[in-house]
């Protein structure tokens, strides 16, 4: 008598599917998971890779408006009868005497008053943070977004007080990834129309995010740069002081190089 075989298990196929299915799933969420350590250790070291791209297009749209300002400024210091270096002696350092201090205020407090919000400030040169960036006018979002910005409400660099310039540390080119870095001693070089101005990092702090007294004046020539803490987070801000250790003229008004006493 012939033994009759059973029909395989009509769930079968949908075992199989069901099966594929999970390793595909299991598959796609490991590629994912991949991409996302990628996406984080990337960040991490140079700012998120697509907000970087934005803040490159204005930063370059804001360097084209910065040398329109340097060329349109002429020559802040015509008039001043200041003591030529020698061209025998063109590295010469000399104290820059108090009419230069004076005239430097004053073109800083009239170049600050030109000045709208979003437009192109100066060039902030930080050799710590490998930082080229054009700084611009105001800290609204907006404006950070396409780089470092001065708030409106502290001074201009050379007027003798407080300038403050805030920038992001992960995202829209992250200028100030690694501001915890800075060391005292540090240079920053924040290059003007009137003047190039180098500043020497003295010291840093952390305060709430909510601390509005790091805003004001200590009666002193001095540039604060100031990004969130910890990174990704934005309860507390980082910030580090530099005072004003040099000025340098521009091509036309000679280049000469002054030294500013400590506390000038």
């Amino acid at each position: 008598m012939t033994e009759l075989t059973a029909p395989p298990a009509a769930t079968t196929a949908p075992r199989r599917r069901g099966a594929a299915l999970a390793r595909g799933t299991g598959t796609l969420l490991m590629i994912v998971g991949v991409l996302l350590l990628v996406w984080g250790f990337w960040t991490w070291q140079w700012g998120d890779p697509v907000t970087r791209l934005y803040a490159s297009w204005e930063q370059h749209r804001l360097a084209e408006q910065h040398s329109k300002h340097v060329a349109s400024f002429g020559n802040a210091w015509q008039g001043l009868d200041l003591k030529p270096v020698r061209a025998a002696e063109p590295t010469t350092v000399r104290i820059a005497p108090p009419k230069l201090l004076k005239r430097l205020g004053v073109e800083a407090k009239a170049y600050r008053a030109s000045l709208a919000a979003g437009d192109a400030v100066a060039r902030l040169r930080v050799p710590r943070l490998e930082l080229n960036a054009i700084v611009v006018e105001g800290t609204g979002a907006a404006d950070l977004r396409r780089g470092p910005g001065r708030d409106a409400r502290t001074f201009m660099p050379g007027e003798g007080e407080l300038s403050y310039v805030a920038g992001h540390r992960t995202t829209f080119g992250a200028p100030f990834a690694h501001i915890d870095r800075m060391r005292p001693g540090d240079l920053a070089t924040i290059e003007m129309p009137y003047a190039t101005l180098t500043y020497r990092v003295t010291g840093h702090r952390i305060v709430p995010d909510t601390q509005l007294s790091v805003l004001e004046t200590r009666g002193r020539d001095e540039l604060v740069l100031q990004a969130c803490h910890p990174r990704f987070f934005a309860k507390e801000r980082y910030i580090v002081y530099a005072s004003l250790a040099s000025i340098r003229l521009p091509a036309g008004a000679g280049g000469a190089t002054y030294r500013v006493r400590p506390g000038a």
